[in-house]
């Protein structure tokens, strides 16, 4: 069987995306952003106590879990969205000190360290997209555990239940089988290279450039790969190394109408008006309808 691929080109905002807060009136955005980091602790934590109960690593173990609101409707909302795209189990509602409360139970996941930790980062934004905080989360070691296939006979299997996760939104699930296909095949660049593409969506920008790393490492001309990690350097202020890969994708694919626009937008982001919109108007001879929008906008 041959492996799906996700085809998925970065393209940059003017502002960034990720500092746009949204109405909520329960978990705020700056709720969300403090807590992300005691969230990677957490799990580490929640991990490390899985492990002296001898978990093995890869283990498919359900994890209960425990959202909070101020409404119970944004709970039943947030738990649809997990039933649907995630295959959860609603547990039960319930009240907690002023606030509503849901359980729940995930399906089968493979744990291990970084696993985890995507896992409780994914559900934390779900729960923001929700106004609800992800509160607590734990699971009983199973002392016989059930693990994945490490056979190259199962890697397309892997990636392509990868794919199917990550279009059904289940991001960190998708992350965890790509991780999968690693284990059997440690050279595999799409691999790699999608994953960091939702390492990225879930706000891990470092993680998500290593893994870009490595696939370039494997596969030196993989211009989506440098395009995308140049996407996200200009996202983090990095615009020379922005502007960098830009250069290399265009030197492996000289007439790329995305690679044009990109450039445009961390040139505007550098200030550099005239050069951003010589870029964006060569994207649009290419072929880049979109970058109408940016000339008209910015453009004199």
């Amino acid at each position: 069987m041959l492996k799906k691929l996700l085809q998925i080109i970065l393209t940059l905002s003017i502002s960034n995306s990720y500092s746009q807060e949204m109405e909520n009136t329960y978990f705020t955005w700056d709720n969300f952003v403090n807590n992300f980091g005691k969230e990677m602790v957490s799990a580490e934590d929640v991990y490390e106590n899985m492990k002296k109960s001898e978990l093995t690593d890869f283990a498919y173990t359900k994890l209960d879990f425990h959202f909070l609101s101020d409404k119970k409707e944004k709970l039943e909302k947030l738990n649809e969205y997990l039933k649907d795209n995630y295959g959860y189990s609603l547990e039960e509602y319930t009240t907690w000190e002023a606030s509503y409360e849901l359980r729940g139970k995930t399906d089968l996941f493979p744990i291990t360290k970084d696993n985890l930790m995507y896992w409780a980062l994914d559900m934390a934004k779900r729960g923001y997209e929700f106004d609800c905080k992800f509160d607590a989360y734990g699971a009983e070691v199973d002392k016989e555990p059930i693990l994945p296939e490490f056979t190259e006979s199962k890697e397309d299997y892997y990636f392509n239940k990868a794919i199917d996760l990550y279009n059904s939104n289940n991001l960190s699930g998708a992350i965890a089988n790509w991780t999968i296909v690693l284990e059997i095949n440690p050279k595999e660049p799409n691999s790699y290279y999608s994953r960091a593409i939702v390492k990225n969506e879930l706000y891990t920008w470092k993680s998500a450039i290593a893994d870009y790393d490595k696939a370039i490492e494997i596969a030196p001309d993989f211009t989506s790969a440098i395009t995308n990690r140049g996407t996200v350097k200009d996202e983090n202020g990095d615009y020379d190394g922005a502007l960098k890969d830009y250069k290399k994708a265009l030197e492996l694919e000289p007439n790329d109408a995305m690679t044009y626009y990109n450039i445009g937008n961390t040139k505007y982001n550098q200030e550099k008006k005239s050069e951003a919109c010589a870029n964006w108007k060569k994207a649009k001879e290419l072929g880049a309808e979109y970058a109408q929008e940016r000339i008209e906008k910015y453009c004199d």
